[in-house]
């Protein structure tokens, strides 16, 4: 099981840069970031921190390919390989709905997930051989090169995805991994494996293989109570974006968001927090102490086949800065990285 730290780049930016070194001298798999406009630039971010950093591997999770158009997507791509000596990859999707709505965009004619299909293909074209012809439904290009040139054989491209199961099918069938986020039940994983396998074999690939991720709202502490009341605070925020189909396989009706949902649409952040309660809390996060995170990973996800936990560490920074809520209590990123190196990797060496 590989672990690797997701963050909203909202923190001081020298905050950002220390937290990232500290998951590369504790062994973290990778460190990933939204490749989305409220939040501060990844790719310079992480072209920053590949110079403080000797391991750890660098991406969006998720680049939306229509918020960002897709050979720019590789360009950004090759051009962070080359600087981090060969620890650049990138996973797509259509992006973030309610961003897309602040930009003026129905995504529910925009076709996502041919879209994305479409895009990986542009990505993987231009990052294995530098050029591109193509006409295409979303995207055409007439001989565009580019200069901009990855040093490791193959930069991983791997898809994000939630709903499912048709882009479930598509990670396994077209890309080298998918990224799940914000489930947190057995049914959701074994589902997310049964349908990403059936597109793997298709393409007569080994699932086991690629990068089967689990991204996942996460908070650890020695006081189980204000790590769950982290979790709980931003819960809301994230499990807006969930589609009912998800929220059933996680255990959650749909109605019960959506009071959650009209909260935070109007601007209730309070109101928001109050009516997601600890029961939802706790089934749409990982948090706790670190014995009891592991005990949730062991019995609800890695049975599954997933092999790859991407934890969004969430602390009081996060916390006051989108909800509006002060936990003083709650350990911080870099306390909750230590943690995770300490007692809960060694749980999943085999």
């Amino acid at each position: 099981m590989k672990f690797s730290y997701v963050m909203l780049p909202d923190y001081p930016l020298t905050d950002s840069l220390r937290s990232i070194k500290l998951a590369d001298e504790l062994g973290f798999h990778a460190c990933y970031a939204a490749d989305e406009t409220w939040h501060k630039d990844l790719w310079l971010l992480f072209a920053a921190a590949s110079q403080q950093t000797s391991r750890i591997r660098f991406g969006p999770s998720v680049s939306s390919v229509v918020l960002r158009e897709p050979s720019l997507i590789a360009q950004a791509a090759a051009t962070l390989d080359e600087l981090s000596g060969g620890r650049a990859e990138v996973v797509l999707s259509c992006g973030n709905f309610g961003l897309l709505a602040q930009y003026g965009i129905d995504w529910t004619v925009s076709k996502p997930l041919s879209r994305v299909k479409e895009a990986a293909y542009v990505v993987r074209t231009l990052l294995d051989t530098g050029a591109i012809t193509h006409q295409g439904e979303f995207f055409t290009y007439n001989g565009l090169f580019t200069f901009a040139r990855p040093v490791q054989e193959r930069v991983p491209v791997k898809f994000g995805a939630m709903r499912g199961p048709r882009s479930f099918q598509a990670a396994g069938e077209l890309s080298d991994g998918v990224h799940h986020a914000l489930s947190y039940t057995r049914e959701a994983y074994d589902y997310l494996v049964e349908h990403f396998s059936a597109g793997a074999a298709k393409a007569g690939k080994d699932p086991s293989a690629l990068d089967i991720g689990a991204w996942v709202v996460f908070a650890t502490g020695p006081d189980s109570a204000v790590a769950k009341e982290a979790a709980r605070s931003m819960v809301g925020l994230y499990a807006s974006s969930m589609p009912a189909e998800q929220l059933e396989r996680n255990g959650v009706n749909p109605n019960a968001m959506k009071p959650v949902v009209e909260a935070l649409g109007a601007g209730d952040l309070a109101r928001a927090i109050e009516l997601t309660t600890p029961e939802i809390g706790e089934r749409l996060s990982i948090a706790g102490t670190p014995e009891e995170c592991v005990a949730k990973i062991k019995r609800e996800i890695e049975p599954a086949g997933v092999n790859h936990m991407i934890l969004a560490v969430t602390d009081a920074t996060l916390v006051k800065q989108f909800m509006g809520r002060d936990l003083p209590d709650v350990a911080d990123v870099d306390t909750q990285l230590r943690l995770i190196h300490d007692q809960i990797m060694p749980a999943f060496e085999s």
